[in-house]
């Protein structure tokens, strides 16, 4: 589609954008600040001057759904858009935070992220070698840990951040350290060996049985995770994608079945399982 993004985009691509952002930005920060500022002022939008960090998380998280969602689908403009939305709101958010007495002006704020990723990264702005991604991404934990006094590799889970991400997460935590299988024929083998246990569970029919099949089906998503990490796929966009796949597929059924005076509440599965295979076969997604 136009403005798509294509997967895989090469380095000179990125080289050029970061050049032109460098040009670019100092412009487009001020610009984006002073809008900042002038909805703020007394005499500007009422919404704005009522806000709070508080009250502005539900547009936090919203916003960054919706990017998640323009990089699902690879939509080029509807991303642009969407990151525009949520660094205003990044903006906006420090702003906010002055307001309420807290040291977030944005020069801070950023020249905080440069030295962290100066600092975590030895290997390209130091005398430090590293051998390859895993080495990198050690190193990077050590260091992370080291900064943050942690007593643990795996640090804290933020709270409101989605399961199957925090289980990705941790996962990559865990195998910095090299805790992980030797190859994704283990981490295969492993859901293999969690469905088994949870199938078991099936005929239970004692006290606490559905307590023992949640904990079984957690341990199937964990292991389902793993699996996606092996293969460098993110749980919870591959989710997403199958989720919206699921919804147009139910629409063609509904659709077809309006066709003839039905729905699905009058029809029956082997008539729906024959559109679905029927939306299958025509590519809807």
């Amino acid at each position: 589609m136009p403005g798509a993004i294509k997967p895989g985009a090469g380095r000179p691509l990125l080289s050029c954008y970061l050049d032109r952002m460098t040009d670019d930005s100092p412009r487009s920060l001020l610009r984006l600040v002073g809008i900042c500022r002038r909805l703020m002022a007394d005499d500007g939008c009422p919404w704005d001057r009522e806000q709070t960090l508080e009250t502005i998380t539900p547009y936090l998280q919203e916003e960054l759904h919706e990017v998640l969602d323009a990089i699902a689908s690879f939509d080029g403009p509807s991303l642009a858009e969407e990151m525009g939305d949520l660094f205003y709101l990044l903006v906006f958010a420090a702003a906010l935070g002055q307001k309420q007495g807290l040291a977030l002006d944005l020069v801070t704020i950023l020249d905080g992220a440069s030295d962290k990723l100066i600092r975590r990264h030895p290997h390209v702005f130091g005398e430090v070698a590293v051998n390859g991604t895993a080495d990198a991404v050690a190193q990077w934990e050590e260091i992370k840990k080291s900064e943050s006094k942690s007593t643990t590799t795996l640090g804290r889970r933020p709270t409101g951040l989605a399961a199957l991400t925090t289980a990705y997460r941790i996962q990559e935590k865990a195998a910095a350290v090299r805790f992980e299988w030797v190859d994704i024929r283990g981490a295969l083998a492993k859901l293999r060996e969690e469905i088994a246990e949870f199938e078991a569970t099936l005929d239970d029919d004692t006290a606490g049985a559905n307590t023992r099949r949640q904990d079984e089906i957690g341990d199937v998503l964990y292991s389902v995770v793993n699996l996606a990490r092996y293969v460098r796929v993110d749980p919870e966009l591959a989710l997403r994608g199958t989720i919206t796949k699921f919804m147009n597929r139910f629409r063609f059924i509904e659709e077809e079945l309006a066709r003839i005076g039905r729905t699905p509440s009058t029809s029956d599965l082997a008539e729906m399982d024959a559109l679905w295979n029927e939306a299958k076969r025509r590519g809807i997604r």
